[in-house]
């Protein structure tokens, strides 16, 4: 009977040429994948309001906690006319650690940094002397944005709005700096209002005038 003739078998050695890119170039070899770019330095800009870091279980003798005041729709109204007021015992010296030393267990008991108003009787803060570098404009800028505590001279604080804290440091100054600033404070404080100094001098100005 006839033969049918195999099928030719192509074996791989006689596979022709492997085929190359058209331009005749070999192909690019792959690159590796790049990792996560390094984050870019931050942008000078002008440092904000620099406080000193209270230090690891800080308890002041005379500072006192804030009690929170009442919450709901009536508090603002309950508290308004007749904040609460602390005295903390201060020499004209040291009566602005004093008001550092409160403003940080206020918001380290939860209070925001907005709700916070600090006037002083003598030297600015330091905080306020850097501002005011840049210009009052930009120092009352920062006071109507309202999210930082504010740090105001008692010769200007007419112009600073109401705040749920004020705090008082009585550092010297005029004795009229004191007799002035206090009830505007007292004016200005929503629910409490700490003052920083002498007793006896605190009390003679707040009795009789608020």
């Amino acid at each position: 009977m006839p033969l049918i003739p195999e099928e030719p078998q192509i074996h791989e050695s006689a596979q022709g040429p492997r085929a190359t890119p058209a331009s005749g170039r070999t192909a690019p070899t792959p690159r590796p994948v790049p990792g996560p770019r390094p984050a870019a330095p931050s942008r000078p800009g002008r440092p904000g309001p620099v406080r000193p870091t209270p230090p690891v279980q800080r308890t002041p003798r005379d500072v006192t906690p804030a009690k929170p005041g009442p919450s709901g729709p009536a508090a603002p109204a309950a508290t308004a006319a007749s904040p609460q007021i602390q005295l903390i015992p201060a020499s004209a010296e040291g009566a602005l650690d004093a008001a550092e030393e409160a403003v940080d267990l206020l918001l380290d008991s939860g209070r925001a940094p907005g709700d916070v108003l600090v006037i002083t009787t003598g030297a600015q803060h330091p905080w306020a002397e850097h501002e005011l570098s840049f210009g009052e404009m930009s120092y009352w800028a920062q006071h109507d944005a309202g999210d930082d505590v504010f740090y105001a001279d008692a010769a200007v604080a007419s112009r600073a709005a109401s705040r749920p804290v004020v705090v008082v440091a009585v550092n010297g100054g005029p004795a009229s700096a004191a007799a002035t600033a206090l009830p505007l404070a007292h004016s200005r404080a929503g629910a409490l209002l700490i003052v920083c100094g002498d007793p006896q001098q605190i009390n003679s100005v707040l009795g009789a005038g608020v």
